[in-house]
């Protein structure tokens, strides 16, 4: 059996081509194609398409066995949020377990000899097994489609998906396709769409073959092959004997409504009981790190060979932002050169006409770079020699064609321009200007970049003797984005951007792995730098100005203001409210409404920049892209008068009450319980309280350890010699120490302070699994 993935026919990222007519039309005509061919004989394929039945269109899968279409399956649950609008192309199929016939189109009829063939939530039935469909989001949805196919007998679900990559996705689905044939048994196939469908999402792939809760089969992700194939030999007795030792399941299953059944003359299985059969495996998970150097860079290239154009040019600052997109086409230049030493034949193709050579056979990634990619220190009089050096070592490292430019003549004329008009001069901050004059000398460097990127795009490749264009890639990350910290029409304007939908954290960590993996160490330097935009006059030769100053928050400050307000959906006020116990043991409540108004101001009043946003590799669920992702309005009223007085009138009642008044905390915050020993119990890996096992789940409550795992409970810094350590017996007699050391830690603090009025109540707070620690609250 064949399966293949979500509207492979059409493409899913057609949009709103899906509208137009012709489109179903050219579905039919590549389904006609599929069902003539040689290679689809004897084989029960398993399609996606867009299917028009009474006027309604349908994203629908279409199986078919040897010139004969056996079911077109419409998709049930449509996908409606994020980065996809299924409801505005499709409608959903509304009648479970109900069939109509479909009156095929008369290029079809004439190659199956059928006029109508069944449409709608049947299932497939062979001599051997049953097959069921579930269509992408209908995974995911909270009443799985396939709790209904398993209880009533299937034994072979297929998934044609188009699930897109985010960072930290991957374990969602491998889990998901677990637990759908943990519960009720059976074999799952996923098949996952693969590269660029010409949006700012990418496809990574990662298809798999589960059967019993367990994984025997993981494609590739990530990878520059347009077709994967991943196969898989299965016992179906396995399937049989493990559906009916559920014995809840096979209750359930006696009192179903059944689907409408399909016949089918034709089998899945053979005779050959020595066919081995797929082991269980574990699955490859990447980490961020990996993920952001293979995912955009897949995506860079899928971009770069479908526009026709002869490589990229950047913008290379020396800064964090633009050498993690260098680093980006770097690991592009990797992939390619893997590629063709792998065999590809298409990647092979494709780089020698970018490149315009029919005899080029690249095999070190630095060389490649050379001729695909064009760098350029874009210097001024507020440039530091620090930054040029590092944008010129890192450019030499990766093999980049390297320019170091001045853009100061073009400064200078420009604001001619503007002082013969008007005949005044303005001055930088330091200089004596205004604010409004300082902004616009900073602007008009920053646009001046963008104007000049463009020009040496255009121009590059004809002044090294070679046809074509460069695509000019952007460099601002999702934090700057979401708060506005750009200039609009600056170098953060380009065609696109592999960064922009990473956070500022992530990108750091990104840096680090790229020192240790491709031995770039000029971005040592480049990492311990503080950012800058270098727009401002340097103070006796060194950097004056920094983005988290200008910006007057933090980058890790920035990610949870993000997260907040687009995945929590917080406003000002409900953010307000939420930060007030996140920082509460660091800021007070004014403090934290000083931070909560600075944000939503800034965001404010820069939000009219979303919409001129570069196109961006989608990996943040915080993403503030305006085209399709955060539909939210541009203009804005950036005091909030209503929300931000029911701030002030909030901190007023918790003055009043004295609950979170900072003077009056305690200075034993916490007592914090540290793990300092790895434990390992029954082959899993356990990372202290509320960690992780290797199944991916959490765990709450009360921690659990192994008998003998020293224990430390200790004070903060006020209290340095109240430490205590014990062995780790159970959770009660380690509730009744930790109880004891704290209160005693607690009452000692109190008595110096004479407020033994204070009742004390300790209890667990909150679990921290990413410090590895369990805090106990005071």
């Amino acid at each position: 059996m064949e399966l293949v993935k979500e509207d492979i026919m059409s493409g899913y990222g057609c949009s709103d081509h899906f509208m137009e007519s012709d489109t179903f039309l050219h579905s039919w005509q590549s389904l006609a194609q599929l069902l003539c061919s040689p290679v689809c004989q004897d084989i029960i394929c398993d399609v996606g398409m867009p299917v028009m039945h009474k006027n309604i269109p349908y994203n629908c899968r279409v199986t078919f066995l040897n010139r004969k279409i056996l079911l077109i399956r419409p998709k049930m649950v449509l996908c409606n949020d994020g980065n996809y609008r299924e409801t505005r192309f499709f409608t959903a199929w509304a009648k479970p377990k109900q069939i109509e016939d479909h009156f095929l189109p008369r290029m079809i009829q004439d190659i199956t000899g059928q006029v109508t063939v069944p449409i709608g939530d049947a299932v497939i039935s062979t001599v051997d097994t049953c097959i069921g469909s579930e269509i992408c989001e209908e995974l995911w949805s909270p009443d799985s489609h396939n709790i209904d196919l398993s209880l009533d007998g299937v034994e072979i679900i297929c998934n044609g998906s188009g699930s897109h990559h985010q960072l930290r996705k991957g374990n969602v689905r491998v889990d998901l396709i677990k637990a759908a044939t943990a519960r009720c048994g059976g074999i799952y196939m996923f098949s996952n769409l693969i590269g660029c469908d010409g949006e700012r999402v990418y496809y990574d792939g990662g298809s798999m073959i589960a059967v019993n809760g367990q994984l025997v089969k993981q494609a590739p992700q990530f990878s520059l092959q347009e077709v994967i194939v991943s196969c898989a030999t299965l016992d179906l007795e396995d399937v049989r004997n493990y559906k009916s030792s559920v014995r809840s399941r096979t209750d359930m299953g006696s009192r179903t409504t059944p689907f409408p059944r399909i016949q089918c003359n034709f089998a899945l299985s053979c005779d050959d009981i020595f066919q081995p059969t797929s082991e269980p495996i574990e699955w490859h998970y990447h980490t961020p790190e990996e993920e952001i150097s293979l995912g955009p860079a897949s995506w860079l290239w899928d971009y770069l060979r479908r526009s026709n154009q002869g490589g990229f040019f950047l913008p290379l600052s020396g800064g964090i932002d633009s050498s993690s997109t260098a680093c980006i086409v770097a690991s592009m230049c990797n992939l390619v050169c893997t590629a063709i030493r792998n065999g590809e034949v298409k990647v092979l193709t494709d780089i020698r006409r970018i490149v315009g050579d029919p005899h080029y056979a690249p095999d070190d990634p630095q060389e490649l770079c050379g001729r695909v990619f064009t760098t350029c220190y874009m210097g001024s009089e507020n440039s530091s020699q620090e930054t040029r050096n590092n944008a010129a070592t890192l450019a030499k490292q990766m093999g980049s064609f390297h320019l170091s430019i001045s853009i100061d003549i073009a400064v200078a004329a420009t604001l001619s321009v503007f002082t013969s008009a008007l005949k005044l001069v303005p001055k930088f901050k330091v200089h004596g200007g205004s604010p409004r004059e300082n902004l616009a000398l900073q602007n008009v460097q920053a646009r001046i970049r963008m104007v000049l990127a463009y020009l040496f795009a255009q121009l590059v490749l004809w002044a090294r003797g070679r046809s074509g264009g460069l695509l000019v890639l952007g460099s601002a990350n999702v934090d700057e984005s979401l708060r506005g910290y750009m200039t609009k029409y600056d170098c953060s304007s380009a065609d696109i951007n592999p960064i922009g939908g990473i956070s500022k954290t992530d990108l750091r960590k990104f840096i680090k792995y790229c020192i240790a993996f491709f031995n770039f160490t000029a971005l040592e330097s480049i990492y311990k730098a503080p950012p800058t935009a270098e727009l401002e006059p340097l103070a006796d030769g060194k950097i004056a100005q920094t983005d988290e100053q200008d910006m007057g928050m933090t980058y890790e400050e920035l990610s949870v203001y993000g997260k907040l307000r687009k995945i929590h959906h917080c406003g000002p006020y409900s953010m307000f409210c939420k930060l007030v116990q996140m920082w509460g043991d660091r800021l007070s409540p004014q403090e934290v409404a000083d931070k909560v108004k600075h944000f939503f101001c800034s965001y404010a009043i820069n939000r009219h920049k979303m919409t001129t946003l570069t196109p961006a590799y989608h990996a943040e669920n915080y993403s503030p892209d305006d085209h399709r992702f955060d539909h939210r309005q541009f203009l804005y009223n950036a005091l909030w008068p209503w929300q931000f007085r029911f701030i002030d009138q909030q901190i007023q009642k918790l003055e009043k009450s004295g609950g979170f008044r900072k003077e009056k905390q305690s200075k034993v915050s916490s007592a914090t319980m540290n793990f300092m020993d790895k434990t390992v119990t029954s082959g899993r890996s356990t990372e202290g309280v509320g960690g992780r096992t290797e199944q991916g789940q959490s765990f709450v409550g009360q921690p659990s350890l192994p008998a003998g795992v020293v224990v430390t409970i200790a004070a903060d810094s006020c209290q340095p010699d109240a430490r205590l350590q014990t062995e780790w017996q159970s959770p009660e007699s380690f509730s009744m120490e930790a109880n004891t050391v704290t209160s005693h830690l607690v009452n000692s603090v109190l008595r110096e302070e004479n407020t033994l009025e204070t009742e004390i109540e300790t209890s667990f707070y909150r679990m921290e699994q990413e410090d590895r620690r369990c805090i106990l609250k005071c």
